[in-house]
């Protein structure tokens, strides 16, 4: 089987999780169907060469996020949502536009490069440890620092809302 046919097929079944996550109303089942998708983002990267990141999207996030994930909302008891009839509408109207936007863009894309998939000459720099910390503490220390902060912010601000529905 081609590479190349393998990568769709992967990216397809990527895709039908996320939507599947988006659009299910129960949010245990879109926490498992993430994990799947999480799956399904590790293949890409093995068929992208990339073996250090499919083996952390793997332990990272199909493992230690999605326990955070399901223990979250085992905890919260998370029942179905009930909006409003318009704000139902609204949602759906943006929802289907920014679906055919992006697909055309896609199609768009796929259309106007016939090259394939772009694969680098060079395959001993893709995805290993070296590489990845030198970028990530270099040209993209910034946005590392912010996510960082962001996460201590919702740490913190976790703890304050525990706090005061105990007291």
């Amino acid at each position: 089987m081609s590479l190349a046919i393998l990568f769709y097929i992967t990216a397809v079944i990527t895709v039908a999780c996320a939507l599947f996550v988006v659009l299910n109303r129960n949010p245990v089942y879109s926490a498992v169907t993430l994990v799947l998708c999480f799956f399904s983002l590790a293949m890409l990267y093995l068929l992208l060469e990339a073996y250090f990141l499919a083996v952390l999207e793997i332990i990272v996030y199909a493992g230690a996020i999605m326990v955070l994930f399901l223990f979250v909302i085992m905890l919260l008891n998370v029942g179905k949502e009930t909006a409003l009839p318009v704000i139902k509408k609204i949602g759906n109207f943006i929802s289907i536009f920014l679906v055919l936007i992006f697909s055309i863009s896609i199609t768009t894309i796929l259309v106007i490069n016939h090259t394939g998939l772009h694969q680098s000459t060079d395959n001993s720099e893709i995805g290993d440890v070296e590489t990845i910390g030198y970028a990530l503490f270099t040209k993209y220390l910034l946005p590392f620092e912010i996510a960082s902060l962001l996460l201590l912010v919702a740490l913190i601000g976790t703890v304050y809302l525990a706090k005061k529905r105990t007291t």
